[in-house]
């Protein structure tokens, strides 16, 4: 009960208060242009009729536009795919909460098979099966304001986020080769493959994202693990110490001959002013 209680406690965010604005500033923006341009187009009820969808695609493509859910691509099929599923639905059972569940269950599985799964192209199925009498009457047409909104809300991130420094779309990085003593020290692309395999759950977040994190908590750790070496412990287990005079092959053979991996580096009075690691 108690693991179940403290799961409702909120995470902490990463971010500063300057990208929360940044973030909403842009969300509004899309969402503004979006459904200005469709109402101007299609008319206002079509357009107050898409402002859930499109309002959930703002957050995404403004607030985590590195998500592997914002990309330009999860936006534009899935919208698509799910105005399709929706419609086939609606063919079958009608505007039924029957056809809204089962274009929702269409909806995920096609947008997974074609690598574009963006939550909500779901809630866009929901809207065409349920407003009777505004977007499921257009029959394919449907697809047209459905895809204005998508484009014009693609648009506004590709210029917001760049002007605003945040690099958009995500570029995929080439797979880099590792090989030699990094490669044993640490993981290569390989083995995070295996281990989201292993997981086998959906991640809301790059893998090129998540390769960058793990290198860079890995290398927070190696320099923390250096700096937390007890200066007294060395002085104290070593019987040799360094001075500036020494050169890096003195340190070398001393290492060597003591089979120790620090040595202290001393001063003219003997004061510790560095050490000498091996690393594995």
């Amino acid at each position: 009960m108690k693991t179940l209680l403290r799961s409702f406690i909120p995470h902490s965010l990463n971010t500063h208060p300057a990208e929360w604005s940044r973030a909403a500033i842009g969300a509004c923006l899309g969402l503004f242009i979006s459904a200005l341009v469709c109402q101007q187009v299609f008319g206002v009820d079509v357009a107050l009729h898409l402002l859930g969808p499109v309002g959930a695609s703002a957050v995404l493509l403004f607030a985590v536009s590195t998500g592997a859910l914002a990309q330009p691509w999860s936006i534009l099929g899935s919208y698509l795919i799910s105005a399709l599923a929706a419609l086939a639905c609606i063919h079958l059972f009608g505007n039924t909460i029957t056809a809204a569940s089962i274009a929702v269950c269409s909806a995920i599985l096609l947008t997974c098979v074609c690598r574009c799964l963006h939550p909500p192209g779901a809630a866009i199925a929901i809207c065409i099966v349920t407003s009777k009498h505004e977007l499921s009457a257009m029959g394919m047409h449907v697809l047209a304001p459905v895809m204005l909104n998508a484009g014009c809300l693609l648009l506004t991130a590709l210029v917001y986020n760049n002007l605003t420094r945040v690099r958009y779309p995500k570029a995929q990085a080439k797979a880099a080769s590792i090989s030699g003593p990094q490669a044993v020290e640490g993981f290569i692309a390989a083995d995070l493959d295996k281990a989201l395999d292993e997981i086998g759950a959906f991640v809301d977040v790059s893998r090129d994202d998540l390769q960058a994190i793990l290198h860079k908590t890995e290398a927070n750790a190696l320099r923390r693990n250096r700096d937390d070496i007890d200066t007294a412990q060395v002085i104290s287990r070593s019987t040799h110490s360094l001075s500036l005079e020494h050169s890096m092959a003195d340190a070398m053979k001393l290492l060597a001959a003591q089979g120790s991996k620090h040595l202290p580096v001393l001063d003219a009075d003997r004061k510790v002013i560095g050490i000498i690691s091996l690393v594995n």
